[in-house]
């Protein structure tokens, strides 16, 4: 077998016949290049993911991310950045990562369907806030939301919620459309689900190619927006100027 023209019968092996672990991640990152795979629905996780509690993970993350400062040849001793590592560390646990523990999962109160509503129900423009997993830098932009009810009702605002608990990890955008979609029809017990996301990568645009103009688009549909006229309805409320007040 051959990895980015290299065959791994010419790599070193460990002492337990093992190929080297840098080795192969060397080759592995060559032979995908810029591509955006994705290995699985869920987010890559260790099963030992949450045996350190936050405080500790802080404590950690804040040592390395000031070893990392440091190599890049930054004075911590200056009064702007001798915060930094313990800011950082702060806001990866707590803000920026905090999707990846199920504790943060918002709890989804569902209620009778009492106004007998049975057409779709849009939550547009949700804000998107999330990194790319391949750069850890971020990825903006927004997502709609739709369902038809099947007898239950969610409030409006555990919609938003649930985007941005899947947003606040290492993601890749169809990972992120998938794992809203499927959280969204098991809350609300319903196969009548649509999301759309629309954003930009600031892996696109500011590295490789450095392209400002362009964004991403993924979608879900399934039940009856898999229907077309379903779907083209959903489509052109997306289209329409938000409300402002």
């Amino acid at each position: 077998m051959k990895l980015n023209g290299t065959s791994l019968n010419s790599l070193p092996l460990n002492g337990k016949n093992h190929y080297h672990n840098d080795d192969l991640a060397d080759l592995l990152t060559d032979e995908m290049g810029e591509s955006h795979a994705a290995t699985s629905l869920e987010t890559p996780l260790r099963e030992d993911a949450f045996e350190l509690d936050d405080d500790l993970k802080i404590e950690l993350i804040e040592k390395h991310f000031r070893e990392i400062m440091n190599i890049l040849g930054l004075d911590l001793t200056d009064d702007s950045l001798k915060g930094s590592p313990r800011r950082v560390a702060k806001m990866y646990v707590k803000e920026t990562f905090s999707g990846l523990n199920p504790a943060n999962k918002p709890s989804a109160t569902l209620f009778e369907n009492k106004f007998q509503y049975n057409q779709m129900l849009v939550e547009k423009d949700i804000t998107v806030h999330s990194y790319c997993e391949h750069h850890f830098v971020p990825i903006i932009g927004k997502a709609h939301v739709a369902y038809i009810s099947s007898g239950k009702v969610i409030g409006l605002s555990k919609l938003n919620r649930i985007v941005q608990f899947f947003a606040k990890r290492p993601q890749v955008q169809e990972r992120l459309t998938m794992q809203i979609a499927n959280e969204l029809k098991a809350v609300l017990e319903t196969e009548d689900v649509a999301v759309i996301i629309d954003a930009k990568h600031l892996c696109v645009s500011t590295r490789g190619v450095n392209d400002v103009n362009s964004s991403t688009i993924t979608s879900a549909y399934s039940g009856k927006f898999e229907d077309e006229a379903t779907r083209q309805e959903l489509l052109r409320y997306v289209a329409n100027g938000s409300v402002t007040i």
